[in-house]
């Protein structure tokens, strides 16, 4: 498989939050570049196409942009 990437994401296993519009989603960060995370999710549905990352292990808040879905993980883009 051909690396899209400019960047290369470090894999990681953290807890994390999608924040949107008042709800939240629990996920977990599966890997993570300064540019952009692969998040796992129960189900992608529902997620909106924007929303804040918070890894409250790192006490961070990040602003996402989906780039792909798939059945139960979602890559971002920060910014």
């Amino acid at each position: 498989m051909e690396e899209r990437r400019g960047k290369a994401r470090h894999r990681v296993l953290k807890a994390g939050t999608i924040e949107f519009g008042g709800g939240a989603i629990d996920c977990t960060v599966r890997n993570f570049s300064d540019h952009g995370a692969a998040l796992d999710v129960t189900s992608p549905l529902g997620i909106p196409e924007h929303f804040t990352l918070f890894i409250p292990a790192d006490g961070t808040h990040l602003p996402c942009t989906v780039v792909w879905r798939k059945e139960t993980r979602i890559g971002v883009r920060f910014g």
